[in-house]
C-alpha cells in the first residue's frame, strides 16, 4: 500500500517536525517523524543470500556522524506511536532509526530521522541537513564497534501529504541510508512545518 509522508498510517514524514520552530520556544505538543512510510511488512529487512562465506549479522545503530555539518549524534531506535507514526524521542539533539525496515547497511532503505529547529535555545540535530551534497560522507556506528559508511546520492523536497514510499523502500538490491527533516515556514495553526527534506545515500563500504 502506498503512504503519504503525512496523512496515511504507518509512519509519516510529518509529524517529526510539530514540536519545533525556529524560536527559543517550546511548542508542548505531541511529535512523531515527519514521514509515512509503507506498511511494517514492506520495510522488513530481506533475509541474507546464501554465501559461501559466514555473514557477520549488522548492528542496530547507535551513533550517526556527519562531519561536514558537524553532526555527532546518538540513535534511538523507534518504531510507531499510537496514530501509525514514526515516533521520535523529545530529545533536540538526537535521532530516531525506524527500526521495522532495515538496519543501515542491510539490504533496503535504513530511515533516520531528526529534529529541525530550536527548542529552549538548544538547536536541533538537523538543522543544517540540507548544507549537504551530492559526494559528502555519513557513518553509522553499532554497539559492536561496527561502521557503516554511506555517500549522499542526491536531495529532495516533499510536502507533507506526499507519497513517501521511495524513502522507506526500494528495489534494486542495495544498501540506502535516508535521512529525514522539517523545512520550510512555521505553521502554528498546524503546528508542523511546510516541508520535508530527506537526503538519500549509497553503501560505500
Amino acid at each position: 500500500m502506498l503512504q503519504k509522508l503525512f496523512l496515511n498510517i504507518s509512519i509519516p514524514l510529518a509529524s517529526l517536525c510539530v514540536t519545533f520552530i525556529l524560536l527559543y520556544v517550546f511548542l508542548p505538543v505531541k511529535q512523531s517523524v515527519p514521514i509515512t512510510p509503507p506498511d511494517v511488512e514492506t520495510v522488513a529487512p530481506l533475509v541474507a543470500r546464501e554465501t559461501a562465506e559466514p555473514i557477520v549479522p549488522i548492528s542496530a545503530p547507535v551513533q550517526l556522524k556527519i562531519e561536514n555539518i558537524t553532526v555527532d549524534a546518538f540513535v534511538n531506535p523507534v518504531g510507531v506511536n499510537t496514530a501509525g507514526d514514526m515516533d521520535i524521542q523529545d530529545v533536540p539533539e538526537q535521532l530516531a532509526w525506524y527500526r521495522l525496515g532495515p538496519k543501515p547497511g542491510e539490504e533496503g532503505s535504513a530511515v533516520i530521522a531528526g529534529h529541525y529547529g530550536w527548542k529552549d535555545g538548544v538547536a536541533s540535530v538537523f538543522n543544517d541537513l540540507n548544507k549537504l551534497v551530492a559526494g559528502d560522507k555519513i557513518s553509522t556506528y553499532g554497539a559492536d564497534g561496527q561502521v557503516k559508511t554511506f555517500v549522499v546520492t542526491r536531495t529532495a523536497t516533499y510536502a507533507p501529504d506526499q507519497d513517501a514510499t521511495d524513502v522507506f523502500r526500494s528495489d534494486d538490491g542495495k544498501a540506502h541510508l535516508n535521512l529525514v527533516t522539517c523545512q520550510g515556514s512555521w505553521n502554528n495553526s498546524l503546528r508542523t512545518y511546510s516541508k520535508r527534506f530527506i537526503v538519500f545515500t549509497d553503501l560505500v563500504n
